[in-house]
């Protein structure tokens, strides 16, 4: 509850501040959980792109089946000197829930370590996720800590909702707790529409071909699934702005989704 208080505040936020909320959309789809049909589909949704934070929904998976993660609130790692720190809530201790929610980048890069180059690439591989790319940074053989951080991974929207289709549905090959807690983790709250949503966001530039980002073109995601009634439906939004990377994209496409297409006068209400 409190986290969708803060989505509606940004919401806001972001209408009292126009400039702010003006950004391309790359695309825009929702598939039915049931079917698999989509029920929207707008934009080039076969543009790949890296995942950024989005990716944490599978490490999740992945952390949780292995055992690395054990419950929402376990293991709770402290932070150390030499980890990524770039915002304030990245300098203390951290638990999958507040990893979720903070988007914290040296905590992902901790369960991918423990999992071990094979067992990473074998999930990856089992999840059919984006491109399989793990390399990392040309030359630079960081593939475990970084491939998903504007690197070598990359992602189609439409190969976002396939992924969260598998999980939405419980049919991913990692166990039922794996994908509960994952669940749990992703939870955004109930909105006044009676959505419930459960989603992720990431934002950061895109590479070239010189494998240096673009920082002329910062992009920001939003996917995830929500049910209503019995209905379950799977999204996820791609966007970029040329302009700016503040407030970072992904809040921005976040603020979007919600008020496009869940909110009482969105596109599925």
């Amino acid at each position: 509850m409190k986290l969708l208080v803060c989505v509606i505040a940004a919401c806001l936020w972001l209408s009292a501040n126009p400039s702010l909320a003006e950004a391309r959309t790359i695309c825009t789809i929702v598939v039915s959980v049931k079917t698999g049909n989509a029920i929207i589909e707008q934009g080039d949704c076969d543009q790949k792109m890296s995942p950024a934070s989005t990716f944490k929904v599978a490490i999740s998976l992945m952390g949780f089946d292995a055992g690395i993660l054990r419950s929402v609130d376990e293991p709770n790692w402290p932070f150390k000197k030499g980890y990524i720190d770039s915002r304030p809530q990245w300098r203390q201790a951290t638990t999958p829930k507040s990893w979720m929610r903070d988007s914290v980048i040296w905590y992902s890069q901790q369960v991918t370590r423990k999992l071990g180059p094979e067992r990473y690439a074998a999930y990856v591989e089992a999840f059919d996720y984006g491109n399989q790319d793990l390399t990392g940074d040309p030359g630079k053989d960081n593939g475990l800590t970084r491939a998903w951080l504007s690197s070598s991974l990359q992602i189609s929207p439409r190969e976002q909702v396939a992924f969260l289709r598998r999980l939405a549905a419980g049919t991913l090959p990692v166990s039922a707790a794996a994908m509960e807690n994952t669940a749990r983790i992703m939870d955004q709250g109930v909105l006044p529409s009676g959505w419930w949503i459960h989603g992720k966001t990431g934002s950061g530039f895109p590479i070239g071909d010189d494998g240096i980002f673009v920082k002329g073109r910062a992009f920001g995601w939003f996917v995830g699934w929500a049910e209503r009634g019995g209905n379950k439906v799977v999204f996820a939004r791609l966007i970029e702005d040329a302009r700016r990377a503040s407030p970072p994209l992904g809040f921005v496409a976040r603020n979007g989704v919600l008020a496009d297409l869940f909110s009482k006068g969105g596109l599925l209400n």
